[in-house]
């Protein structure tokens, strides 16, 4: 399955849902994409709001339909609450963290870095964008890439950074310190409803 290239203020008007998790792309016109988009009322089905908070969380990762499911099925392995725990692993994916720390202002962008192999985790190069980075392991960039504009304009964007991650400044270089808590992701994902989905 292709990886979506097209827009992605297009998916967040069809979820109404902010992908960027700032909010822009609902600010002009907060209604479904396409020449009907603002005429579309009425009530989801139960399906319906499940595939849409499924839809909602896929687009904001950047996943494909066959990642997520994957990664939905080894939390339902995990001991825990299995939303969390899908959350959880969404998060310690090393394309999410290099945006979290700010190397990029968008995943997309953060997953292009790791893809041309600019990242490193522990001291080694690293260029799969599903990485699964463990508390503990320190992600940087390679030495060469330190003062790449790209990277330096976006760290200047950086106004805060979540509490699960410690970030060094001079070394340009974070840890991810423990797995997030629940109360540190969106409040505006409910996913209790896409393990609803999947376990029909």
């Amino acid at each position: 399955m292709s990886r979506y290239t097209g827009s992605s203020f297009k998916q967040a008007r069809r979820v109404g849902f902010s992908i960027s998790e700032t909010g822009k792309e609902l600010v002009k016109r907060p209604y479904g994409p396409g020449q009907h988009g603002s005429e579309r009322k009425g009530k989801l089905s139960d399906y319906g709001t499940q595939l849409k908070e499924k839809q909602k969380v896929r687009f904001l990762y950047g996943l494909n339909e066959r990642q997520f499911r994957k990664t939905f099925e080894e939390a339902s392995k995990m001991k825990g609450i299995q939303g969390t725990n899908f959350l959880r692993l969404l998060e310690s994916r090393l394309d999410n963290l290099v945006y979290r720390i700010g190397f990029s202002t968008t995943r997309r962008g953060a997953r292009q870095l790791v893809n041309h192999g600019h990242v490193t985790v522990n001291g080694k190069k690293v260029d799969i964008p599903s990485y699964r980075v463990k508390p503990g392991d320190v992600i940087s960039l390679k030495e060469d890439d330190k003062n790449l504009k790209i990277v330096n304009e976006s760290l200047e964007k950086i106004s805060r950074r979540v509490e699960f991650i410690t970030y060094d400044e001079g070394k340009k270089e974070a840890t991810y310190v423990r797995l997030p808590e629940r109360g540190e992701l969106s409040a505006d994902i409910n996913e209790a409803l896409i393990v609803e989905f999947y376990n029909k």
